[in-house]
C-alpha cells in the first residue's frame, strides 16, 4: 500500500517562540487544563458550555491517538505554555486532511480569558503555522466567527483571509 502524505507527517513536536513552549498534547494536561477551559466566556462565540473533567479526558485521549479511526486526519494539538512562569495559557490544534495532491490543516486556538490581549494567539498559532508549511501543508484554513474581532486578528496574522463559505456561522479564511 502506498505511503499518503498525511503518513509521511511527523509527530507533533515541541515548539518554541520568544515567550511560549508549544508542548504536544498528553492526557495529563487535562488536570492543569480543565480550570483555565472552565469558563463560559470562551464559548460566546463558539457555543456550547466548558467541558468537565471527565469529558476533557476523554476528548484529550481521543486526541492524542492522532488520527481519525478511518486514517483520514491527522491530529495536532499543542499546550501553549509561558516560557518563563511555565504556567499553562491555551493550546493551539490542527487537523490534517490529504486529498493525494497536497495537505491542508484546520487550525485552531484558544487562549484562557485571564491569559488574553497579550498576543499570546497570534504567537502560538503562528509558531504552529509555520511548523505545518515546514511539513509540507499547502493550505491553512481556519472558521472564525464574523464578530470575533480578536480571533480574526490571529487568522490576518498567519495570512488567511476570508472566504464566502461559512459553516455553523463561523466564515472560513484561507491562505
Amino acid at each position: 500500500m502506498p505511503v499518503s502524505l498525511l503518513d509521511e507527517l511527523p509527530a507533533a513536536a515541541t515548539l518554541a517562540t520568544a515567550r511560549l513552549d508549544l508542548e504536544p498534547l498528553r492526557i495529563d494536561h487535562t488536570e492543569e487544563m480543565a480550570p483555565l477551559f472552565n469558563d463560559q466566556r470562551l464559548h460566546t462565540f463558539t457555543g456550547g458550555s466548558p467541558a468537565t473533567v471527565e469529558e476533557l479526558t476523554a476528548r484529550y485521549a481521543r486526541q492524542v491517538v492522532g488520527r481519525s479511526a478511518d486514517g483520514c486526519q491527522r491530529w495536532f494539538n499543542w499546550i501553549v505554555r509561558h516560557r518563563t512562569s511555565g504556567v499553562a495559557v491555551g493550546m493551539v490544534q490542527a487537523t490534517v486532511t490529504g486529498d493525494g495532491v497536497g495537505l491542508t490543516a484546520d487550525v485552531a486556538w484558544v487562549i484562557a480569558s485571564e491569559h488574553q490581549r497579550r498576543g499570546y494567539a497570534r504567537e502560538a498559532a503562528a509558531a504552529m503555522a509555520a511548523w505545518l508549511r515546514q511539513h509540507e501543508t499547502g493550505v491553512i484554513a481556519a472558521h472564525v466567527h464574523p464578530e470575533h474581532e480578536a480571533s480574526i486578528a490571529v487568522a490576518r496574522a498567519l495570512g488567511l483571509t476570508p472566504t464566502d463559505v461559512i459553516v455553523d456561522h463561523e466564515v472560513r479564511w484561507m491562505d
